[in-house]
């Protein structure tokens, strides 16, 4: 039995971050261990990169590369081409100049985003217009495409760490132009602290990754029986960032089911432009927690209908 719509003092807290209050104390208790430096080393070889306090630093940092003008653009290119784009991104954008959503003639920079997971398709081709790229793989850590390209395209890739690890702080930014960057304003003791995290977690990757399909895959087949489908085709390399699902036939209220979802305590949002909509899909969530958020669903729908 789930309780459904809880007094609003009582919620439960599902974020689409696996960070949960009890990973303070976990975190805490970890022994020293920067041993995550060997594994970006390995990874990224031949890269220059540095931690930052989060994925909007990583951005603005690479963005002071381009010393842009006011006037300038910063066209920004997503997976699904759809117009939806974190205020996160955007409002970074704004610090220097404007952006659009198309390549325009003031078009000085590209950021590319690998949505959710899903790698932006036609990655390559965008070396023939001339431009620099910037790929922003904050949900994509550990997503590959077809040719193993996510993050080397670019100048820069920027990651956020809690977008997949159970931590509070933390970004990372690949500098494949081995060119000289800012400092980030991360303190000693905050990469500290990150990287004891990563170092940890990082022996789990593959538990991490299993676990996020396990999870999508529970909630698409226990959706798809109340109506609903995911958006985006799952394929081999993606490890998703959210779960996103659509009404298979008809339309419902998003907002409003937005609003359902929070009352019970669970992260989520409309994919704005689309029919779609998002929530948690992280390792940490058990299958009672995928039941309640199927449960949660089915509630909105009787009430609605």
């Amino acid at each position: 039995m789930f309780v459904l719509h809880p007094d609003p003092y009582l919620l439960p807290s599902y974020g689409i971050s696996p960070f949960t209050t009890d990973n303070i104390s976990r975190n805490h208790k970890l022994p020293d261990d920067d041993s995550i430096d060997d594994y970006f080393t390995e990874r990224f070889k031949g890269k220059h990169y540095q931690y930052t306090l989060n994925g909007r630093e990583s951005i603005n940092i690479a963005l002071s590369h381009y010393h842009l003008q006011k006037d300038d653009i910063v066209t920004i290119l997503t997976t699904t081409g759809n117009f939806y784009i974190s205020g996160c991104v955007t409002r970074e954008i704004e610090k220097f100049c404007k952006w659009s959503r198309q390549i325009e003639p003031r078009t000085k920079v590209i950021l590319v985003n690998h949505e959710f997971g899903y790698p932006y398709k036609d990655l390559l081709t965008l070396n023939n217009t001339g431009l620099p790229v910037i790929e922003d793989c904050a949900h994509s850590f550990f997503s590959k495409d077809e040719n193993n390209t996510i993050g080397t395209v670019g100048d820069f890739a920027i990651y956020s760490f809690p977008k997949m690890f159970p931590l509070q702080i933390g970004g990372f930014l690949v500098n494949n132009k081995h060119c000289e960057l800012p400092e980030s304003s991360l303190l000693e003791d905050e990469k500290h602290y990150i990287k004891n995290v990563l170092s940890y977690y990082i022996k789990s990757e593959r538990e991490i990754i299993k676990e996020r399909l396990i999870n999508y895959t529970y909630l698409s087949q226990e959706f798809r029986k109340v109506g609903f489908v995911e958006h985006i085709k799952l394929v081999d390399g993606i490890v998703p960032g959210v779960f996103m699902f659509r009404k298979e036939r008809g339309h419902i209220s998003m907002p409003e089911l937005k609003k359902h979802f929070y009352a019970h305590g669970i992260q989520c949002s409309v994919f704005y432009g689309e029919e779609a909509f998002f929530i948690p899909v992280h390792q940490a969530l058990m299958e009672h927690d995928l039941t309640y958020f199927c449960e949660v669903l089915k509630s909105f729908i009787i009430y609605n209908f």
